[in-house]
């Protein structure tokens, strides 16, 4: 196998890796409009990086952050007889708002060539071992911090209300989570871009869920798919000759439409009064 084919399966399957668990959050808490705010965001964070020349990461986080606090001030807004803005309306104006922005900056930007396309859909295969150890280092702390606020963020998943009456700092958690997201994208960006990275977080997420059990279960599941995916699209890929990100989305689908068609065993339960088994549901 080609080093170049290595180092692509390397750096996808660490991103797999990461975005289970995180796409798990996203689809327990219906996120998937949020993350594709963020990922729109990422292109006016790259731009940001580019003019004020520093790390487009960091610009990546800077949006983000920026992009986190606007929807809380959002929704913030009813009271004293003003209704705040439906949360799916306010993500749809800053998600737009926010690539669009990213477009236009890109293109003011005259001396700086930029792959658009690259950013857009993903590079996988121009993927460096620099690249390779900035998503496992960005990961293991992803992941880090994940782990320590995994309690907190699940009851706030159950019940923000109820988690913050026990204590639970509910806007520094958001908080977090909006950061670990950004992290995730930004080292994502070369594998499926930003048009892609949404898809890379719920698909593996919500074919894991008809298995587990438990959310250490379906994190656990939604990296194990993720790592299918993104081999079953490298091969898809390195055989008919097609973009790598988008076939790692179709990887992805397909091993989602095929779990969605599995059959799984209901639970039985003894019917009350009788000696008789009965299927439930």
């Amino acid at each position: 196998m080609d080093d170049f084919l290595i180092r692509a399966l390397a750096a996808g399957f660490g991103v797999a890796i990461v975005a289970g668990p995180m796409g798990s959050f996203v689809v327990w808490r219906r996120l998937a409009f949020f993350g594709e705010t963020l990922a729109h965001s990422a292109l006016l964070g790259v731009a940001l990086g580019l003019v004020l020349h520093f790390s487009a990461t960091l610009g990546i986080i800077a949006v983000a952050l920026l992009i986190g606090v606007l929807l809380v001030i959002g929704e913030g807004q009813g009271g004293r007889g003003r209704p705040g803005l439906p949360t799916d309306t306010l993500l749809g104006i800053l998600a737009h708002t926010a690539l669009a922005a990213g477009l236009v900056a890109l293109a003011l930007l005259d001396p700086v060539r930029v792959d658009l396309m690259a950013y857009l859909f993903g590079d996988i295969l121009a993927v460096g071992t620099a690249d390779i150890l900035w998503i496992y280092g960005t990961g293991a702390v992803a992941l880090g911090v994940l782990m320590a606020i995994w309690r907190p963020l699940l009851a706030i998943t159950i019940d923000a209300e109820l988690a913050r009456v026990e204590g639970v700092k509910v806007r520094a958690v958001r908080l977090v989570f909006v950061v670990l997201m950004a992290l995730v994208i930004s080292v994502s960006l070369k594998i499926v871009g930003i048009v892609l990275i949404t898809s890379l977080l719920v698909i593996p997420a919500a074919a894991a869920r008809r298995f587990a059990r438990t959310p250490e279960q379906m994190a656990v599941g939604a990296a194990l798919i993720g790592c299918a995916a993104v081999a079953l699209g490298m091969a898809g890929s390195f055989h008919w000759d097609t973009p790598s990100g988008p076939s790692i989305v179709l990887g992805a689908a397909l091993i989602f439409a095929v779990v969605s068609l599995w059959p799984t065993r209901r639970p039985r339960r003894r019917a009350r009064g009788s000696g008789k088994i009965s299927r439930s549901g």
